[in-house]
């Protein structure tokens, strides 16, 4: 199997990558601990705003879907949060969310800043970078704000109900506080975004709905995956909690 095969075969490479993202979160934990789990929400919640605007046609059943490879990344980092909440607790997962917006803003003020350095004619490159950052980083403002205002919302929910249910429940019934959290969070994200593609003059609100529906289908997909990778790292002892408990 080579990367041509995934490239003919979309619906493949989409579920590699959610493997792909949620076992990156699973090899920083072991062998970073907490501090593993901040870099993985780092890592997605900056990747999945770089790669949102990056749309691609799966079909599935003879029906074609636009998926977001930013919805992917993003979706990982429930899991990170869940992760954090369940070994660390509260509020070593709330302040996961904050590291992530503030590296996330920081990332995308340095990328606008650079716009203001003019390409040199040194290297017939140098133009094709310059055009390749400006469109990241002076993509709609309003996406920009809106995305971490969704972020912010979605994870702090997140943490929230996965944190409240865990103290009713207990050690017991992982995969309930797991999959009510992070599936009410990312339903509550999805339509907060729905409305900045609206407030953006991009789409109808109808069109955006549409989209959004099916964004959440492929994000209940990814929740229930993640509840499989939780169960498998529940009783991982990396090296911050084998000192904690040594």
């Amino acid at each position: 199997m080579n990367l041509e095969f995934f490239s003919q075969n979309p619906e493949f490479l989409w579920i590699f990558t959610v493997f792909y993202d949620l076992t990156l979160a699973i090899i920083l934990f072991y062998f970073f601990g907490k501090n593993g789990l901040y870099t993985a929400v780092i890592l997605g919640i900056i990747l999945a705003n770089l790669q949102g605007g990056k749309v691609s046609e799966l079909t599935i059943f003879g029906n074609t879907f636009v998926v977001s490879m930013g919805a992917i990344m993003y979706s990982g980092i429930y899991f990170a949060t869940d992760l954090l909440n369940e070994k660390y607790g509260r509020a070593e997962a709330n302040r996961a969310v904050i590291i992530g917006a503030v590296a996330n803003v920081i990332v995308m003020f340095t990328l606008v800043l650079s716009t203001y350095y003019l390409p040199s004619g040194i290297a017939t490159s140098a133009n094709e970078v310059h055009q390749a950052i400006s469109t990241l980083a002076l993509y709609s403002p309003i996406f920009v704000i809106g995305s971490i205002t969704a972020y912010l919302i979605s994870q702090t929910f997140d943490v929230w109900v996965f944190h409240k249910i865990k103290t009713i429940t207990g050690d017991k019934y992982l995969w309930l506080r797991n999959n009510v959290s992070t599936l009410s969070s990312q339903a509550l994200d999805t339509f907060i975004y729905t409305f900045v593609w609206v407030l953006a003059g991009q789409m109808s609100f109808k069109v955006a709905l549409g989209i959004a529906l099916t964004k959440y289908v492929f994000k209940f997909f990814i929740a229930i995956v993640d509840t499989i990778f939780i169960y498998f790292v529940r009783n991982f002892n990396p090296k911050d909690l084998q000192t904690t408990n040594g």
